[in-house]
């Protein structure tokens, strides 16, 4: 079987966590991406479902209130983390 030299960008926290994996499960980073690429021509598809976590009301209102606040010209906004941190304090 040829192989063919691929270069891809991963986050260096998320590399280093699959990476621990992988040796645990025997792999090496290569042998992964090689498994995971063949597994997705055998589904027709990734090999599982891509879909974001169901949210709870909750998280709902707080994301809603997040809109809010972000477009309600009346809320002071900070452009750097001291000035933040001062008003903060007070």
């Amino acid at each position: 079987m040829a192989t063919t030299p691929t270069q891809v960008r991963i986050d260096t926290d998320i590399k280093a966590e699959a990476t621990a994996l992988f040796a645990d499960l025997g792999l090496d980073m290569s042998s992964a991406v090689n498994l995971f690429l063949h597994q997705c021509v055998i589904h027709g598809g990734l090999p599982f479902k891509v879909e974001l976590p169901p949210l709870g009301e909750e998280t709902l209102e707080a994301m809603r209130e997040a809109k809010r606040i972000s477009r309600d010209p009346n809320v002071k906004g900070y452009d750097n983390m001291e000035d933040l941190k001062k008003a903060l304090n007070e």
